[in-house]
């Protein structure tokens, strides 16, 4: 997690009503674990190897973008109920930053050309739905928004619940969860929203 971001009040990651010190802070951190991520392994790979990296981005520049951090802002909104209903404390969640960062693509290149092990061979992006079911090859999809609520929030529980239980404790996860379900089911039912994904293939140097 970035330092200096305690400002960040209301939200658990870059979001709409972020200063703007907390959209640079995590541009930094960003800038320095992906270096120093290429010059370790960098050490581990002979010249002329190949790596390839495949990870969650953004499509355009400005880090506000929907398909940034409308996900966690969907989540933030749930811990704010929770902490109007008593259930958690609002201070908690000011206190709270996902360390993580959805670089713009322009961003990955100019780190790759900064940090000089690697020469960037290709650059490519896709898009894949919120809900990973809803895709061209699964012909018996049919949108529900429940179901499509709990397959979302089931995959990003994965890859956070521990996090969250560490801050706000284990009592509260199955309700948050749930809430956010709904609430993504709820979003989905009027917009389709799709996660925009980088890839690169890299050389050593």
């Amino acid at each position: 997690v970035p330092q200096g971001i305690n400002n960040n009040k209301g939200n658990i990651y870059m979001g709409k009503t972020s200063p703007h010190n907390v959209f640079e802070a995590y541009m930094e951190q960003f800038q320095s674990d992906f270096s120093h991520l290429l010059r370790s392994r960098a050490d581990e790979i002979k010249l002329g190897g190949q790596m390839i990296l495949t990870f969650i981005g953004r499509s355009i520049k400005d880090p506000t973008s929907r398909d940034c951090c409308l996900v966690w802002e969907l989540l933030a909104k749930c811990l704010l109920d929770m902490a109007a209903e008593g259930l958690i404390e609002e201070a908690d969640i000011d206190t709270f930053n996902l360390p993580q960062y959805n670089p713009f693509i322009e961003e990955v290149k100019t780190i790759v050309e900064k940090e000089g092990s690697f020469v960037l061979d290709r650059l490519e992006t896709f898009e894949v739905n919120l809900d990973a079911n809803d895709n061209e090859e699964n012909k018996n999809y049919v949108f529900d928004k429940f179901t499509c609520g709990q397959n979302v929030s089931r995959g990003h529980r994965a890859i956070s619940e521990s996090l969250f239980a560490d801050h706000f404790g284990e009592a509260i996860i199955d309700d948050l969860f749930e809430r956010y379900a709904e609430r993504i089911g709820e979003h989905l039912s009027m917009e389709k929203t799709k996660n925009f994904n980088i890839v690169i293939s890299m050389e050593r140097k």
